[in-house]
């Protein structure tokens, strides 16, 4: 049996006092692929080409460095460990970009890291690469598309830590719309690193390729690429006040071209939609009555807090719907899902979350569960 409680714009006070407004179509960026994702809400905005498959280039460090921060998390590397860079590591191929790593000098993991992100030094994604597991193909195959994986990039496969090009070497805009916002999620204290404007190693001071750290005030990374197949790809991310989006531009014709494009899809979505907070982490949404269990009702809602973008003016059209299964027997496990909270917008549906378990519910007693059962034959 199934129930479905409407809840109207009062269940959200924050939805009120807005006023009526269009939303422009999204811009037609001269790019392969591309999309806007939101980070607030964990909303795609824009997307076009999004899963199509493309050669990442330099975006591939994105991962390099994800694997990397991991391991210092767990203890495996210290920012301050030094790393004397192999022959293997130092090796240069035509016009690669690198940081300038001397054979025979050692060098911090910390630069090594400011070198991969900053400088996207080649180099410095090797070292990284063979300190953490040896060889940089055991880092591809063993952790880098296992990372790739479990943070469900489906179009995603890795062959090297630097991203030159290879057949098997792939990736798409939604894939690393998802590992940019990974990295901002799971690596706070590394995220910095990416609004760094230069970095000098070796007597060698480079530039961060990202021309929107002096364009736009409010982009705080993050990764820049090209091959020659491909073209010019960025991914940026900008936050005003609590606002976060992830913009993902691959193969633009020029380096200019795909810093506009970018901040046209920044724009767009700062400029046309709101982000919303509906309920706190753990907050009832609402309670649901159980059977068979040691508590008669449990709530349900969210492990997170919950944030909804919307088009700027339109919160006034905002309604949700609960659906619960029922009946709900225990035993109840916190997270467990409950149900599902849909919400539309103008009458239309508009996005559907999952609503989960508050808390346990253990089995009852023989005596109380037998009750139960009589009742659910009336229920």
């Amino acid at each position: 049996m199934k129930f479905a409680l409407t809840l109207l714009l009062a269940l959200f006070p924050l939805l009120s006092h807005a006023l009526d407004s269009s939303i422009p179509a999204p811009p037609l960026l001269a790019a392969k692929s591309y999309v806007l994702y939101d980070y607030t809400s964990k909303q795609i905005l824009v997307s076009q080409n999004s899963n199509e498959r493309i050669q990442p280039a330099s975006l591939t460090k994105l991962m390099t460095a994800y694997v990397t921060f991991s391991a210092i998390k767990q203890g495996k590397l210290s920012p301050s460990q030094r790393i004397t860079p192999s022959a293997y590591a130092l090796r240069i191929r035509g016009e690669e970009s690198r940081m300038f790593l001397e054979a025979g000098k050692a060098v911090k993991i910390e630069d090594l890291l400011r070198g991969l992100i900053v400088q996207s030094g080649n180099d410095a994604a090797r070292v990284l690469a063979e300190t953490v597991a040896n060889h940089e193909l055991a880092f591809a195959a063993d952790l880098m598309n296992k990372e790739a994986q479990r943070l469900g990039m489906s179009n995603t496969h890795f062959v090297n830590a630097t991203g030159l090009p290879e057949e098997q070497h792939y990736s798409s805009a939604y894939d690393l719309a998802l590992l940019a916002a990974a990295i901002v999620r799971d690596f706070p204290e590394f995220y910095f690193l990416y609004a760094l404007r230069e970095f000098q190693y070796n007597n060698v001071k480079q530039f961060n390729r990202n021309q929107l750290l002096w364009l736009d005030p409010y982009v705080d990374g993050m990764k820049t690429g090209y091959t020659e197949s491909e073209g010019f790809c960025l991914v940026a991310s900008a936050k005003r006040e609590q606002h976060r989006l992830i913009s993902v531009v691959l193969g633009a014709s020029s380096e200019s071209l795909r810093t506009r494009e970018s901040q046209r899809l920044l724009n767009y979505g700062f400029q046309n939609f709101d982000v919303i907070q509906l309920y706190k982490k753990d907050q009832p949404v609402s309670t649901v009555r159980t059977w068979k269990g040691t508590e008669k009702k449990i709530g349900i809602g969210f492990h997170n807090d919950l944030f909804v973008t919307i088009p700027k003016g339109q919160r006034e059209q905002l309604k949700a719907t609960l659906e619960t299964k029922q009946p709900l027997v225990a035993p109840v496990e916190n997270g467990q899902k409950i149900g599902t909270l849909k919400l539309a917008l103008n009458g239309k549906p508009y996005i559907e979350l999952p609503l989960v378990a508050l808390d346990n519910v253990p089995l009852a007693n023989v005596f109380s569960r037998g009750v139960d059962t009589i009742r659910l034959l009336f229920h």
